[in-house]
């Protein structure tokens, strides 16, 4: 391998029964066959969309000012170090989620725009993440990552399957994405050619060829591609410990101990253990450009889950005596808790992206991530919804700013979707349902 030389091919460290996608290193042009002889190639940009159920505290999601001078409410008070990058959006609203006022049908047309079949009948539409995964289909090795926290519901409301408070991202009009709700199979899917295959670690497979690979590449990519490892190996780590100290999240067993062998670890019950392992994850796919898009749904809209890793207000427990759907409707202290725990991953995955340098932005730089919710709070108002992106989409969105869109003719969420695939690449005279971009992103 010549890293003077153009590559034909996308680079992979390969082993037996794995195949490892490379991280950004300057030295060699690993993300398309058409750039100049001895340069690296720009970066891509990356879509990932994080969504909360249940809306936010009444009084904490807000936001005023610009750059470092930006003033946020206090659900978005772990966000602060990374003001710069973040563009507030207020008053956008989704005209098909006015229809039933309830978690069902507010929640499966987030992404989508679409009209959602009542009944028994399950239809929405192909969602915005799904439509620049087939664009980009066969850039990467993985299209799109669906990642989940929570089971799909399988119930009625109201005349409305569950399965539309389930789900935001859609293949097809009849069909929600499957959710992937292991972390094992996820990390599998990243890197092993037959998920679930997990007899060696990935890294002790390709140990040889990224020892061969390291040679080629400069000194600073050698230090690239070790930190990278690394940060691989420790997600992997994590991924077997998941699940061993016993915090169970959501429903409760009616046994205080089991009455059966303790099956082998699957869904981790810690909540912040699986929420961090699948923002790791995140991460790891768009470093390594194991795909460019992504959907990571922290809960369900009309969620079950429990918080014991967070101490509640006025008291020495967690916050695990009352469902996050039902906490969503107090709007207290515990409520904020539980909200900053969210913002909070997803400023997680912010700090760890802008960590990654590729070329003469980061990695954060190179992707747009969209954190939102169905509903304004907890009372079911989607009048308008709580909508932010993080990062700048390759230098192509202006960010440090706060956008008020209330009382505006065009504030249609899926506007906001035609601006966002535009900023990847993906031009459309319309989506959902709406023919005009926003102007100003």
């Amino acid at each position: 391998m010549n890293p003077t030389q153009p590559l034909s091919r996308r680079t992979f460290l390969r082993g037996v029964g794995v195949t490892m996608a490379l991280p950004w290193l300057e030295s060699v042009p690993v993300w398309g066959d058409d750039r100049p002889k001895n340069s690296a190639s720009e970066a891509p940009v990356r879509f990932a969309c994080l969504f909360s159920g249940n809306g936010f505290h009444s009084k904490g999601w807000w936001a005023k000012g610009e750059g470092q001078d930006m003033e946020l409410g206090k659900v978005l008070d772990p966000l602060k170090p990374h003001r710069e990058k973040l563009l507030f959006l207020r008053g956008l609203y989704n005209a098909e989620a006015l229809i039933g006022g309830i978690h069902s049908c507010q929640t499966g047309n987030l992404l989508t725009g679409a009209h959602l079949a009542p009944g028994g009948e399950i239809r929405s539409g192909i969602s915005c993440d799904q439509l620049l995964a087939e664009k980009t289909k066969g850039q990467t090795k993985v299209p799109s990552l669906v990642l989940g926290t929570e089971p799909s519901i399988a119930a009625i409301h109201k005349n409305y399957s569950m399965i539309y408070s389930s789900h935001i991202s859609w293949s097809s009009a009849t069909t929600p994405t499957p959710l992937e709700l292991y972390p094992a199979l996820a990390f599998d899917r990243l890197f092993r050619d037959e998920v679930g295959r997990a007899d060696t670690s990935v890294l002790d497979a390709v140990r040889e060829d990224a020892n061969s690979y390291k040679n080629t590449v400069s000194t600073a990519d050698q230090r690239r591609l070790d930190e990278y490892l690394s940060s691989v190996r420790e997600v992997e780590q994590r991924i077997e410990q998941a699940g061993k100290s016993g915090r169970l999240q959501g429903w409760r067993p009616t046994l205080d101990k089991p009455d059966m062998k303790r099956p082998a670890d699957g869904i981790p019950q810690d909540v912040d253990q699986h929420m961090r392992l699948m923002c790791d994850i995140l991460v790891l796919a768009f470093r390594t450009d194991t795909t460019r898009v992504c959907t990571l749904k922290l809960n369900n809209d009309h969620s079950s889950l429990r918080f014991p890793n967070l101490r509640a207000a006025g008291g020495t427990g967690g916050i695990d005596y009352m469902i996050h759907h039902l906490l969503s409707h107090t709007d207290g202290a515990d409520w904020l808790k539980v909200n900053q725990f969210f913002a909070e991953q997803v400023g997680y995955i912010a700090t760890k992206l802008d960590a990654v340098k590729e070329g003469d932005r980061t990695l954060l730089d190179n992707s747009m991530i969209l954190f939102c919710s169905s509903m304004m709070t907890g009372n079911h108002n989607n009048d308008q919804l709580p909508v932010m992106t993080l990062s700048r989409g390759g230098g192509r969105i202006k960010t440090g700013r706060v956008l008020d869109y209330l009382g505006k003719p065009n504030r249609k969420m899926c506007s906001l979707y035609l601006s966002l695939l535009e900023k990847a690449g993906v031009k459309l005279k319309e989506f959902g349902d709406s023919k005009e971009k926003l102007a100003e992103i």
